[in-house]
């Protein structure tokens, strides 16, 4: 169906509101029978890049140069299955059966004396949640694993119906954002955006931000932001 131009996407300085209905799929290099939208990249002033990658049965995607993380939404056996895989792991990503997937890449930032990164598999579903701030409405599970050999963190927010986070937060970190289920208000700026499933969202350092769940069901979204680098490196 036509829509005559319109859209819910948005594209503004300091942050990116992505529909499905504007997702443009690419090939990348080392990419057999895996078509990629790109949400987020260089080219928006992002530090990382974020994609969905979508594998035909048998599909495969070649190595990154850069670390890598890797989130299955869509598979016919199994999903919220993930993997982190610290930059120069040699590895391919092949799906025996039609699979989508979230995909993380962030140059590597070394820090003196910080542990190594290491290779870490898991499955969501096996991750005890937090409350956020000491809400038991807005849970939180954390993927990535904590401590200073790691320069960015990934985690599932989960929102019971009616909530929103307590406060318009304003940081220093960058995030990428990927609704999952159900939907909701976000304010990005000083624009505000009804959201769901299968939206993306990325947000420039400092872009003013907030969201509430709306609807019968919980919210959930994928979320990235760069974590325990000093700004100015090093």
């Amino acid at each position: 169906m036509h829509h005559f131009g319109s859209t819910r996407s948005s594209v503004k300085y300091d942050h990116i509101l992505q529909t499905p209905d504007t997702f443009v799929r690419c090939p990348l290099p080392g990419a057999v029978g895996v078509e990629c939208i790109i949400h987020a990249a260089p080219q928006i002033g992002a530090h990382f890049t974020q994609m969905t990658a979508e594998f035909a049965a048998g599909g495969c995607l070649g190595p990154s140069p850069a670390q890598r993380f890797v989130y299955v939404l869509e598979e016919s056996l199994a999903q919220s299955g993930f993997a982190y895989l610290p930059q120069g792991t040699a590895h391919a990503l092949r799906a025996s059966t039609v699979t989508r997937a979230a995909i993380i890449e962030k140059p590597y930032e070394s820090l003196a004396g910080a542990p190594a990164p290491e290779v870490a598999v898991g499955e969501e579903s096996a991750i005890d949640s937090s409350p956020l701030n000491g809400d038991d409405s807005l849970r939180v599970r954390s993927m990535m694993p904590d401590g200073t050999g790691y320069d960015f963190a990934v985690n599932t927010m989960t929102y019971d119906p009616g909530t929103a986070l307590s406060m318009v937060e304003i940081h220093v970190m960058e995030h990428g954002l990927l609704m999952l289920e159900g939907g909701g208000i976000y304010r990005l700026g000083d624009n505000w955006y009804p959201v769901q499933a299968g939206d993306f969202i990325w947000m420039r350092a400092y872009c003013p931000q907030w969201f509430g769940a709306l609807g019968k069901k919980p919210a959930k979204y994928l979320i990235y932001k760069d974590w325990r680098r000093h700004p100015l490196g090093g």
